[in-house]
Protein backbone atom coordinates (compact mmCIF):
# COMPACT_ATOMS: atom_id res chain seq x y z
CA UNK A 1 0.00 0.00 0.00
CA UNK A 2 1.58 3.26 -0.77
CA UNK A 3 2.42 5.76 1.73
CA UNK A 4 -0.28 8.64 2.12
CA UNK A 5 2.04 11.90 0.89
CA UNK A 6 1.49 14.43 3.79
CA UNK A 7 1.08 18.20 2.82
CA UNK A 8 3.03 20.62 4.86
CA UNK A 9 1.25 24.05 5.68
CA UNK A 10 2.68 27.42 5.87
CA UNK A 11 2.66 28.50 9.71
CA UNK A 12 0.42 31.13 10.60
CA UNK A 13 3.08 33.65 11.54
CA UNK A 14 4.83 33.22 8.28
CA UNK A 15 1.72 33.56 6.21
CA UNK A 16 1.09 37.01 8.25
CA UNK A 17 4.74 38.34 7.71
CA UNK A 18 4.42 38.13 4.57
CA UNK A 19 1.49 40.41 4.18
CA UNK A 20 3.50 42.79 6.69
CA UNK A 21 6.64 43.20 5.27
CA UNK A 22 4.13 43.52 1.61
CA UNK A 23 2.29 46.51 3.37
CA UNK A 24 5.07 48.40 4.55
CA UNK A 25 6.83 47.71 0.97
CA UNK A 26 4.07 49.39 -0.91
CA UNK A 27 4.34 52.57 1.74
CA UNK A 28 8.02 53.23 0.60
CA UNK A 29 9.92 50.89 3.13
CA UNK A 30 13.41 48.89 2.18
CA UNK A 31 12.94 45.28 4.03
CA UNK A 32 16.48 44.42 5.94
CA UNK A 33 17.25 41.74 8.16
CA UNK A 34 20.40 41.66 10.92
CA UNK A 35 21.98 39.14 13.44
CA UNK A 36 20.23 37.55 16.12
CA UNK A 37 23.14 37.43 17.71
CA UNK A 38 24.20 41.07 18.51
CA UNK A 39 26.50 43.46 19.78
CA UNK A 40 25.83 45.66 22.95
CA UNK A 41 27.10 48.43 20.92
CA UNK A 42 24.21 48.10 18.09
CA UNK A 43 21.66 46.37 20.81
CA UNK A 44 22.58 49.08 23.13
CA UNK A 45 25.18 51.74 23.27
CA UNK A 46 24.36 53.10 19.68
CA UNK A 47 20.35 53.35 20.98
CA UNK A 48 21.23 55.45 24.22
CA UNK A 49 20.61 52.36 26.68
CA UNK A 50 23.25 53.57 29.36
CA UNK A 51 25.57 50.99 30.75
CA UNK A 52 23.57 51.26 33.78
CA UNK A 53 19.80 50.67 32.35
CA UNK A 54 18.09 47.94 33.94
CA UNK A 55 17.45 46.03 30.76
CA UNK A 56 21.30 45.05 30.25
CA UNK A 57 21.20 43.03 33.34
CA UNK A 58 20.75 39.68 33.23
CA UNK A 59 17.79 38.75 34.59
CA UNK A 60 16.11 40.45 31.00
CA UNK A 61 19.12 40.03 28.60
CA UNK A 62 20.14 36.73 27.43
CA UNK A 63 23.96 36.77 27.51
CA UNK A 64 26.72 34.24 25.72
CA UNK A 65 28.95 32.42 27.55
CA UNK A 66 32.42 33.26 25.73
CA UNK A 67 30.83 35.74 23.59
CA UNK A 68 32.34 39.19 25.14
CA UNK A 69 30.17 41.70 24.65
CA UNK A 70 27.51 39.62 22.50
CA UNK A 71 24.01 39.41 23.61
CA UNK A 72 21.00 37.33 22.53
CA UNK A 73 19.09 41.00 20.41
CA UNK A 74 16.41 41.75 22.65
CA UNK A 75 14.43 44.19 19.88
CA UNK A 76 15.14 44.13 15.68
CA UNK A 77 15.87 48.01 16.63
CA UNK A 78 19.46 46.94 16.57
CA UNK A 79 18.69 46.52 13.06
CA UNK A 80 17.56 49.86 12.38
CA UNK A 81 19.99 51.51 14.05
CA UNK A 82 22.43 49.11 11.68
CA UNK A 83 20.63 50.26 8.85
CA UNK A 84 20.30 54.11 9.28
CA UNK A 85 24.21 53.87 9.82
CA UNK A 86 24.35 52.32 6.52
CA UNK A 87 22.39 54.97 4.48
CA UNK A 88 24.12 57.84 6.44
CA UNK A 89 27.62 56.53 5.00
CA UNK A 90 26.69 56.33 1.57
CA UNK A 91 24.26 59.94 1.74
CA UNK A 92 21.27 57.84 1.03
CA UNK A 93 18.82 60.77 2.80
CA UNK A 94 15.79 60.12 3.28
CA UNK A 95 15.30 56.81 4.26
CA UNK A 96 12.69 54.09 5.41
CA UNK A 97 13.74 50.31 7.13
CA UNK A 98 11.16 47.51 8.09
CA UNK A 99 12.66 44.17 9.56
CA UNK A 100 11.12 41.23 11.41
CA UNK A 101 12.68 38.35 12.87
CA UNK A 102 12.62 36.92 16.43
CA UNK A 103 14.15 38.63 19.64
CA UNK A 104 14.72 37.13 23.35
CA UNK A 105 14.13 38.11 26.47
CA UNK A 106 14.67 36.17 29.75
CA UNK A 107 11.29 37.01 31.56
CA UNK A 108 8.30 35.11 32.83
CA UNK A 109 6.00 33.43 30.27
CA UNK A 110 1.95 33.65 30.06
CA UNK A 111 -0.64 33.92 27.74
CA UNK A 112 0.95 37.43 26.22
CA UNK A 113 4.74 36.97 26.63
CA UNK A 114 7.19 34.79 25.94
CA UNK A 115 11.14 34.52 26.03
CA UNK A 116 11.39 34.23 22.40
CA UNK A 117 8.43 36.43 20.21
CA UNK A 118 8.89 38.20 17.40
CA UNK A 119 9.38 41.77 16.55
CA UNK A 120 8.24 44.04 13.55
CA UNK A 121 10.53 47.31 13.90
CA UNK A 122 10.57 50.30 11.33
CA UNK A 123 12.24 53.70 11.01
CA UNK A 124 11.80 56.74 8.83
CA UNK A 125 14.91 59.75 8.50
CA UNK A 126 14.85 62.70 6.35
CA UNK A 127 14.13 66.71 6.85
CA UNK A 128 10.94 67.87 8.77
CA UNK A 129 9.81 64.15 9.77
CA UNK A 130 7.28 64.40 12.65
CA UNK A 131 4.77 62.63 15.05
CA UNK A 132 2.42 62.65 12.47
CA UNK A 133 4.26 60.78 9.91
CA UNK A 134 4.22 58.45 12.27
CA UNK A 135 0.97 58.06 13.28
CA UNK A 136 -0.04 57.83 9.32
CA UNK A 137 2.01 54.85 8.85
CA UNK A 138 0.77 52.91 11.59
CA UNK A 139 -2.64 53.92 11.45
CA UNK A 140 -2.38 52.74 7.91
CA UNK A 141 -0.25 49.64 8.64
CA UNK A 142 -2.83 48.38 11.48
CA UNK A 143 -6.00 49.16 9.71
CA UNK A 144 -4.78 47.27 6.57
CA UNK A 145 -3.58 43.94 9.23
CA UNK A 146 -6.47 44.23 10.87
CA UNK A 147 -9.26 45.82 9.67
CA UNK A 148 -10.59 49.35 8.68
CA UNK A 149 -12.98 49.23 12.30
CA UNK A 150 -9.76 48.83 14.38
CA UNK A 151 -9.23 50.76 17.53
CA UNK A 152 -6.38 52.24 18.41
CA UNK A 153 -4.58 54.70 20.93
CA UNK A 154 -1.49 56.69 21.31
CA UNK A 155 0.23 56.92 24.77
CA UNK A 156 2.54 58.96 26.45
CA UNK A 157 5.66 56.59 27.36
CA UNK A 158 9.46 56.81 28.08
CA UNK A 159 11.77 55.18 25.94
CA UNK A 160 15.81 55.60 25.95
CA UNK A 161 16.46 56.23 21.88
CA UNK A 162 13.33 57.95 21.60
CA UNK A 163 11.71 61.50 22.28
CA UNK A 164 8.93 61.95 22.90
CA UNK A 165 7.82 58.33 23.33
CA UNK A 166 4.41 56.78 22.66
CA UNK A 167 2.71 53.27 23.30
CA UNK A 168 0.45 51.49 20.74
CA UNK A 169 -2.34 50.05 22.14
CA UNK A 170 -5.38 47.92 20.33
CA UNK A 171 -9.14 46.48 21.55
CA UNK A 172 -8.83 42.85 22.03
CA UNK A 173 -11.23 40.81 23.82
CA UNK A 174 -13.15 43.68 25.29
CA UNK A 175 -9.76 45.46 26.89
CA UNK A 176 -6.70 47.82 25.40
CA UNK A 177 -3.34 45.23 24.44
CA UNK A 178 -0.03 46.89 24.49
CA UNK A 179 1.57 46.71 21.17
CA UNK A 180 4.75 48.24 21.55
CA UNK A 181 6.64 51.08 21.28
CA UNK A 182 7.01 54.03 19.37
CA UNK A 183 8.44 57.79 19.12
CA UNK A 184 11.20 60.29 17.51
CA UNK A 185 14.26 59.20 17.56
CA UNK A 186 16.50 60.92 20.15
CA UNK A 187 19.02 63.30 18.72
CA UNK A 188 21.58 61.01 20.72
CA UNK A 189 20.42 57.80 18.23
CA UNK A 190 21.10 60.49 15.14
CA UNK A 191 24.45 61.21 16.15
CA UNK A 192 25.80 58.12 17.07
CA UNK A 193 24.25 56.50 13.19
CA UNK A 194 26.46 59.69 11.87
CA UNK A 195 23.62 62.12 11.65
CA UNK A 196 23.14 65.96 12.69
CA UNK A 197 19.97 65.95 14.43
CA UNK A 198 19.39 69.75 13.68
CA UNK A 199 18.92 68.66 10.31
CA UNK A 200 17.79 65.02 10.40
CA UNK A 201 14.64 63.96 12.05
CA UNK A 202 13.06 60.10 12.20
CA UNK A 203 10.88 58.05 14.40
CA UNK A 204 10.93 54.70 14.92
CA UNK A 205 8.62 51.92 16.19
CA UNK A 206 9.17 48.08 17.57
CA UNK A 207 6.41 46.05 18.09
CA UNK A 208 5.20 42.66 19.84
CA UNK A 209 4.39 40.63 16.15
CA UNK A 210 2.80 37.85 17.74
CA UNK A 211 0.45 40.10 19.38
CA UNK A 212 -0.61 41.25 16.30
CA UNK A 213 -1.61 37.67 14.81
CA UNK A 214 -3.58 37.36 18.33
CA UNK A 215 -6.14 40.42 17.79
CA UNK A 216 -6.45 39.56 13.80
CA UNK A 217 -7.48 35.68 15.05
CA UNK A 218 -8.21 35.95 18.44
CA UNK A 219 -5.99 33.62 19.46
CA UNK A 220 -6.08 33.80 23.42
CA UNK A 221 -2.68 32.48 24.21
CA UNK A 222 1.02 33.53 22.55
CA UNK A 223 2.63 30.73 23.56
CA UNK A 224 0.57 28.71 20.66
CA UNK A 225 2.82 29.83 18.48
CA UNK A 226 5.84 27.91 19.35
CA UNK A 227 4.00 24.29 20.88
CA UNK A 228 3.95 22.94 17.57
CA UNK A 229 0.45 21.88 17.49
CA UNK A 230 -1.10 21.94 14.43
CA UNK A 231 -4.54 22.84 15.50
CA UNK A 232 -3.03 26.11 15.78
CA UNK A 233 -4.32 26.60 12.09
CA UNK A 234 -8.02 26.44 13.58
CA UNK A 235 -7.67 29.95 14.29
Amino acid sequence: MAEETVKGKEHPLSMLANQALQIFSEMGFEIVTGPELESEWYNFDVLNVPRDHPARDMQDTFVIKNEKQKVLRTHTTSVTARSIEKAAKESRMPCAFISLGKVFRNEATDATHEMQFHQIDGAMVGENISVADMKGILNEFYKKMLGEDIYLEFRPSFFPFTEPSFELFVKFRGKWLEMGGSGMLHPNVLRNVGLDPAKFQGFAFGHGFDRIAMVKWGIPDVRLFYQGDLRLNQF
